[in-house]
C-alpha cells in the first residue's frame, strides 16, 4: 500500500477540473487537499456537481488564499497564462505540479507568445518541463517535477501519427489533420455557438485560419520524426456531442509496409493505447469515460494514401486522465492505478 500524497487542484469548477475530481476520489492514493475557484469560493464542491455529493466534503477556495505550497501535488485545470504566475514558488518548495493547459508545452518561446498572445513569465523554467505524452516521454515523466499535459487534439493526432514518423513511412510535409471534437472541448464558458439550441444537429469547422494546437502538434511530432519537420494542415470541428475527439488523418506513404506491424510494434505494452484490426471505424462513445485511445486504419489500394483514425474522449485521454496517468509514473506507481474504468454505454 503506497502512502497517500497531498493533491491539490487549481481551477476545480471547469469540465476539465470536475473531471479530475471524478478520477482523483476514487484514486486509492490521493487525499484531496484543496480545490480552487474563484467564481465559486466558499461554496462545497457538490452544491456546484451534484455528482460529487457523499464523496467529496471539500469547499472550493480562492487560490490565492489557498496554500498550494503543503501539497505534494498540484495540477493546475485553468486556462492558459495561469499556471505560469504560481509555479516557480510551487517548484521551489519541492512540489509536483502537472499543468492541464499550455503554458508549458511548447517550448520555443516566440512561438508560443504569437499563439497565446502574451508573455511568458518563466522561460527559464519552460526548459524544465517534460511534455507529458506517456507513450512517448515516459522515462523523462518518472523524474520530472513538471509536467505539460498535452492538448487534446495533439494527443489524437500524435499517438495515430508518432510510430510511422519515427520508422520514415510517411511524408512528414503532407499530413492532414481532419479532428472533431464533442462540445465540452471549448470549456465551460457561456457563448452563443456552445448552447444546446445552436450546436444540437448542427456541425462546423473552426479556426481555419490556424488553431493554437498547432504548434504544439507540429512542434512534437517533428521531434518524433526521422525525416525532419512535420507540417500538418489541420482543421478541427465541432461535433453535437457532449465528449469525444475523432480524427481522421491523412498521410502519404514513402514505401509500402504493414501499418498493423507499425502499430502493434509501438503499443504492444501500451495500456491505454487500443489497435484494431484494419479497416475498422473506432467511435467516440466506445472510449467515453474512459483513458483509452482506439486507432485504425485503411491503406487506399493501388496509392501511396494511408487513412489513419484515432478516438479519445477529450475530458480523460485528452486532459484529467492523462494527467492522473502522468502522475501515477512521476509518483512511481502503477500506471493504470485510478484508471481502470470501462467506457460508459450508452
Amino acid at each position: 500500500m503506497n502512502k497517500k500524497i497531498k493533491v491539490s487542484v487549481v481551477g476545480g469548477s471547469g469540465y476539465t477540473g470536475i473531471e479530475l475530481l471524478r478520477l482523483l476520489v476514487l484514486h486509492p492514493n490521493v487525499e484531496m487537499l484543496h480545490i480552487t475557484s474563484r467564481n465559486d469560493s466558499g461554496k462545497f464542491v457538490y452544491d456546484i456537481y451534484p455528482s460529487l455529493r457523499g464523496v467529496l466534503s471539500n469547499k472550493f477556495v480562492d487560490p490565492d488564499k489557498a496554500e498550494l505550497a503543503d501539497s505534494d501535488l498540484v495540477f493546475f485545470a485553468t486556462p492558459s497564462g495561469i499556471a505560469m504566475n504560481y509555479v516557480e514558488k510551487l517548484l521551489s518548495k519541492g512540489v509536483k505540479v502537472i499543468d492541464l493547459a499550455a503554458d508549458f508545452r511548447i517550448k520555443d518561446i516566440k512561438e508560443w507568445e504569437k499563439w497565446y498572445e502574451m508573455s511568458h513569465k518563466c522561460p527559464d523554467i519552460l526548459e524544465k518541463a517534460v511534455y507529458g505524452l506517456p507513450e512517448v516521454n515516459r522515462d523523462l515523466i518518472m523524474n520530472a517535477q513538471l509536467v505539460a499535459n498535452p492538448g487534446c487534439y495533439p494527443t489524437a493526432i500524435q499517438l495515430a501519427l508518432n510510430p510511422l514518423l519515427n520508422e520514415g513511412l510517411i511524408d512528414p510535409g503532407s499530413i492532414i489533420a481532419d479532428a472533431k471534437s464533442g462540445i465540452s472541448g471549448a470549456g465551460k464558458k457561456n457563448q452563443v455557438d456552445l448552447l444546446l439550441s445552436e450546436a444540437s444537429e448542427n456541425f462546423k469547422a473552426y479556426s481555419i485560419n490556424g488553431h493554437r494546437h498547432l504548434p504544439e502538434i507540429e512542434e512534437n511530432l517533428s521531434k518524433n520524426s526521422v525525416l525532419g519537420k512535420v507540417k500538418v494542415l489541420f482543421t478541427p470541428h465541432l461535433l453535437p456531442i457532449s465528449r469525444g475527439i475523432h480524427a481522421s488523418i491523412y498521410v502519404n506513404c514513402l514505401k509500402e509496409f504493414d501499418p498493423s506491424n507499425i502499430f502493434k510494434k509501438y503499443y504492444a505494452n501500451e495500456p491505454f493505447v487500443d489497435v484494431l484490426k484494419k479497416n475498422s471505424c473506432p467511435d467516440t462513445k466506445s472510449v467515453r469515460g474512459s483513458n483509452t485511445c482506439r486507432i485504425s486504419y485503411y491503406k487506399v489500394p493501388d496509392t501511396k494514401q494511408l487513412l489513419v483514425l484515432a478516438v479519445i474522449d477529450n475530458l480523460v485521454k485528452g486532459a484529467a486522465g492523462q494527467a492522473i496517468q502522468n502522475m501515477n509514473i512521476m509518483m512511481k506507481w502503477e500506471e493504470t492505478l485510478g484508471l481502470q474504468s470501462i467506457p460508459l454505454v450508452p
